[in-house]
């Protein structure tokens, strides 16, 4: 069965270029035209990534990826957004809303087929530690369900915050959160805490965690966007189990 993709833009131009050069690569391809029917397509169609285009009318695209990211069934699911904007703070506010990847109008579509295959190909080498109960990644192991840590084999005492951090980052390897993410998935419905709160947060955790904290190698600062686990290359996938 062909991976299908869900291509959402208020162009028809630009939906049937894409659908109809994706198609010809073997995809196959849903359409949508505004937020209200890419949400619809989203819970109904089943798509196994989405080109998501940032100026919709009705529901934007900055709010269908915000409500992606929210939803367990769909926190995972690969985005590429798709704007005519070319502004960084567009870009960045892209990323943090979780897109996997991000392209501009006026677009090669050579250019567009690469980053899909790309992005699937990521997604496909993403262990899966969701269900995971262990993890083990150049010498740091957790256990899910013990919460104990170590590293190269030394135990590690984590605050219960800092235990939800690693624990959310690890689940979720290579993706960059903003701080307000992190505050929404970890934090969660617990009392008003400031954003900068993430950041005292992420630098107890490296402390303990990390050899050099000033040169972290395994939680990551993305700048201008938010912290992220290491990429986790295919060589490299941590042992799940």
């Amino acid at each position: 069965m062909s991976v299908r993709i869900l291509v959402v833009d208020d162009e028809e131009d630009i939906v049937d270029l894409i659908s109809y050069n994706l198609e010809k690569e073997g995809f196959t391809v849903i359409k949508a035209y505004n937020g209200e029917k890419a949400i619809e397509l989203l819970k109904t169609g089943k798509p196994k990534l989405v080109i998501l285009d940032l100026m919709l009318p009705g529901i934007n695209g900055l709010e269908i990826c915000r409500l992606m990211r929210k939803n367990p069934g769909m926190e995972s699911l690969p985005i590429i957004m798709l704007t005519a904007k070319g502004d960084e703070v567009d870009r960045i506010l892209g990323l943090e809303m979780g897109a996997d990847d991000y392209i501009t109008k006026p677009f090669h579509v050579r250019e567009l087929i690469a980053r899909v295959r790309a992005v699937l190909r990521r997604s496909e080498e993403r262990p899966e530690t969701d269900k995971a109960e262990t993890f083990t990644f150049k010498g740091l192991h957790i256990d899910y369900n013990s919460y104990e840590v170590t590293v190269d084999g030394k135990n590690v005492e984590l605050g219960p915050t800092e235990i939800k951090l690693l624990r959310f980052l690890t689940r979720h390897p290579g993706r960059v959160y903003s701080r307000d993410q992190l505050l929404d998935y970890v934090w969660g419905d617990e009392a008003f805490v400031e954003p900068r709160t993430v950041d005292v947060h992420i630098s107890r955790l490296r402390a303990e965690i990390e050899k050099d904290k000033n040169k972290p190698q395994y939680v990551l600062t993305v700048r201008g966007i938010g912290y992220k686990f290491a990429n986790i290359r295919y060589k490299d996938q941590p042992k799940i189990t």
